[in-house]
C-alpha cells in the first residue's frame, strides 16, 4: 500500500477555509529569478574574518525612535574605533543637519590626529546631484573617506516607487557616479574611495545587478590598489539563506575586474535569518559585511555583528575586533541606542552563559573540573588551555564574563549546580552522597519562594540545615568535652551531654575520637552509626577553617550533618552531633 500523498499531524481538508490569507503572498521564485549554477559555497569554509563595517551610526541610528545626539554618536564612534573596526559608516550627511555636523566634527577630530590612520569614514548618499554635493561638502578635510552611493533597483521599486525603467535607473546611477568621480578628482590630496549599493538587491534581476555593478567598476576605474566596493543588501529578506548565498555567488563569479572589487553584503533580519544569510554569503564569496552591534536596525534589525564575529571566534577564527569586555560594549550600545540587549542575546545577554537546569549544571560543573585537570596536565594556565566545556561554546572569561553567573539555582536546578556554587563561592566541597540530600532541601525552599537562590542564600541554607544543629543542639547538646589517646592507641572521649531532659557526664572509648564519641552518646542512650565521613579545608593553602561532613544513623533515621571550625576534630564532632540532632533520636 502506498503512503498517502499528504500527511500532517492534523486532519487536513483541502476544502477547509484557511484562517490566514496565505494566498496573498508569493514565494521568492515567483518574484526574482536566481540563475542555477554549480554551487561552490556548500563546500567552502570560513577561515578568516571578513571586513566588518558597523552601520550603527547611520542605518541603526535612523531606526531609533530617538536618534542619537552628538554626544551619544561620539561615544559610539569612540567605542567602534577602540574595538578595532577599520571602516565605520557614520551618517547620511545630506539627510539632516545633525548627521552633517557630526561628519564635520569627525573631520576636525581627524585633523587633530584623533582618528587612527587606518580607519576610514563612510558616508551615505542617494543618487541625487544636490545631495551628492552636500555629502562631499561634509567630508571636506577628511584624509580618507568612502562615499557610499545607493539607489533601489528591484522591479517593484522601479515600477511603484521610482517610476523608471531599467535603462532610466542606469542613467541616473551613471550620472551620479560621474559626479562623484569629478568631485573626488577635485581633491587630489584625499583618499576617497567609492561604494555602490543596488538597494533591494535580493529582489533585483541578477543580470541587471551585474550590469550596474560592472558599469560602476569601469566608470570609477577600479584597480586592485584602489578597489570599488559593491554592496549587495538583503534589504528585506525574501527567502531562505541558501537563496541569498546563490545570489551572492552568482555575482562573485561574474563581476568584471573581480580583483578590483570588494564584494560586500548588508543583510537584514526580516525572516530572523540575517546571521545565517551573512555567514552563507561569506562562504559564497563576500569579503565585507555591514551590520550593527547587537542587530539594531529597521523592522527586525540589521545583521548582528557581535554574533557573527563571536561565531567565528567559537570556531577558532580571529574575529579581528575586540570583544574581550562584552559588558562594557553592551553598556555603551544600550546607552547610545536607548534600547536594552535581550538577556538571551547570543554571547552578550545576561543569561546566555547561565544554567538553571540540573542536568546542564552537572555537565558544566564536570566540564570545569575536566578543563582544570587538562590545563594542569598541559602545564598551561586554564585561560590558555583548549576549551571543551559542555553547554558553553566559548569560555565566558574570554569576553570578560566572570564564572559567578554561569550556574544559578532555582527549583529546576539539580545537585551539581548547588554543589558547584557552594564550592566556587564558599569553598564547601559537598560529598557526592550528600548532594542529593541538599538538592532536596534547596528545591523545597525554591518551590516555596518561587524565586532563584543566590550563592549567599545557598550557603545560609546549608549552614541552617546541616551546621547549626551541631552548634545549637535543640535535642542533644554537647557541653565541655575532652579527648585523649592512650599508649595502646585507644581513644577516650569524656563529655557533658544533655539528651532531651537528661543531662550527665559520659565517657566512651574507640579506635578513633569519633568512634569514642559515639560510645559516649550510646552511654547517654543514643545509639549512633557513622555511615560516611569526609573533611577538607575551606581556605586557600589549608590554613583557614576545616569543614567535616558526617552521615549518621540514629533511631532508625539517616541524616547528614556538617561542622565548621579551625580544629578538624571539633568540626568532625559537631558534624556527628548535627546529624544526630537532625534524626530526632533523642526526642
Amino acid at each position: 500500500m502506498s503512503a498517502p500523498a499528504y500527511a500532517t499531524p492534523y486532519d487536513w481538508n483541502p476544502q477547509r477555509p484557511s484562517p490566514m490569507p496565505h494566498h496573498r503572498y508569493r514565494p521568492y521564485q515567483d518574484r526574482v529569478d536566481v540563475p542555477a549554477h554549480d554551487r561552490g559555497w556548500p563546500r567552502a569554509r570560513i577561515e578568516r574574518a571578513p571586513l566588518w563595517v558597523p552601520v550603527d551610526l547611520r542605518d541603526g541610528n535612523q531606526a531609533l525612535a530617538e536618534p542619537m545626539d552628538t554626544g551619544r554618536k561620539r561615544r559610539f564612534f569612540d567605542l567602534l574605533v577602540s574595538m578595532g573596526f577599520k571602516e565605520i559608516e557614520v551618517g547620511y550627511p545630506s539627510a539632516s543637519r545633525a548627521d552633517f555636523d557630526f561628519v564635520r566634527d569627525l573631520a576636525a577630530l581627524s585633523a587633530s590626529g584623533g582618528i587612527p590612520d587606518d580607519v576610514s569614514i563612510v558616508v551615505f548618499t542617494p543618487a541625487k546631484p544636490d545631495l551628492i554635493d552636500r555629502t562631499f561638502e561634509s567630508i571636506e578635510g577628511l584624509p580618507r573617506a568612502v562615499v557610499h552611493l545607493y539607489i533601489p533597483t528591484s522591479q517593484v521599486w522601479r515600477d511603484v516607487v521610482l517610476g523608471r525603467s531599467r535603462a532610466q535607473v542606469r542613467e541616473v546611477v551613471t550620472e551620479a557616479a560621474t559626479r562623484m568621480a569629478r568631485l573626488a578628482d577635485a581633491r587630489p590630496g584625499a583618499d576617497i574611495r567609492f561604494q555602490f549599493s543596488p538597494e533591494t538587491f535580493n529582489l533585483t534581476e541578477p543580470d541587471y545587478v551585474l550590469e550596474l555593478c560592472d558599469a560602476m567598476t569601469e566608470l570609477w576605474d577600479a584597480s586592485p590598489d584602489r578597489p570599488v566596493t559593491h554592496n549587495l543588501p538583503a534589504t528585506v529578506e525574501i527567502a531562505t539563506p541558501n537563496v541569498y548565498a546563490d545570489q551572492i555567488e552568482y555575482l562573485h563569479r561574474h563581476l568584471a575586474r573581480r580583483d578590483s572589487v570588494i564584494l560586500s553584503v548588508h543583510p537584514h533580519n526580516d525572516r530572523g535569518t540575517g546571521v545565517a544569510c551573512a555567514e552563507l554569503a561569506v562562504l559564497a564569496g563576500a569579503q565585507r559585511v555591514e551590520g550593527c552591534l547587537f542587530g539594531n536596525g529597521e523592522r527586525t534589525g540589521n545583521v548582528d555583528l557581535v554574533t557573527l564575529a563571536l561565531n567565528l571566534y567559537a570556531q577558532g577564527v580571529d574575529p579581528m575586533v575586540d570583544f574581550s569586555d562584552i559588558d562594557a560594549v553592551r553598556e555603551v550600545v544600550e546607552h547610545c541606542n536607548r534600547l536594552p540587549v535581550h538577556p538571551r542575546h547570543p554571547y552578550a545577554g545576561d543569561l546566555v552563559h547561565t544554567a538553571f537546569s540540573g542536568t546542564h549544571q552537572d555537565a558544566i560543573s564536570k566540564g570545569f573540573a575536566h578543563h582544570a585537570r587538562r590545563a594542569a596536565e598541559l602545564g598551561v594556565p586554564e585561560s590558555r588551555a583548549p576549551w571543551d566545556v559542555p553547554y558553553l561554546p566559548i569560555d565566558p572569561a574570554d569576553i570578560g564574563r566572570s564564572y559567578e553567573a554561569v550556574i544559578r539555582v532555582n527549583s529546576q536546578s539539580g545537585k551539581g549546580g548547588m554543589a558547584y556554587l557552594l564550592h566556587t563561592r564558599h569553598g564547601i566541597d559537598l560529598p557526592q552522597r550528600m548532594r542529593p540530600d541538599f538538592s532536596r532541601v534547596v528545591q523545597a525552599a525554591t518551590d516555596d519562594s518561587g524565586q532563584e537562590a543566590s550563592a549567599k542564600e545557598l550557603y545560609e541554607l546549608f549552614r541552617t540545615t546541616y551546621v547549626a544543629p551541631g552548634e545549637q543542639g535543640e535535642d542533644v547538646e554537647l557541653g565541655s568535652w575532652t579527648t585523649d589517646r592512650a599508649p595502646d592507641g585507644v581513644h577516650r572521649f569524656v563529655c557533658t551531654l544533655r539528651a532531651g531532659e537528661r543531662t550527665g557526664d559520659y565517657e566512651g572509648v574507640g579506635n578513633g575520637p569519633l568512634s569514642a564519641f559515639t560510645e559516649a552518646l550510646a552511654a547517654a542512650g543514643i545509639a549512633v552509626d557513622i555511615l560516611d565521613y569526609s573533611e577538607h579545608a575551606t581556605g586557600e593553602g589549608g590554613t583557614s577553617e576545616a569543614i567535616a561532613y558526617a552521615e549518621c544513623r540514629a533511631g532508625g533515621v539517616v541524616r547528614w550533618g556538617a561542622g565548621v571550625d579551625t580544629s578538624v576534630l571539633t568540626a568532625s564532632v559537631r558534624a556527628v552531633l548535627a546529624a544526630v540532632n537532625r534524626t530526632g533520636a533523642a526526642r
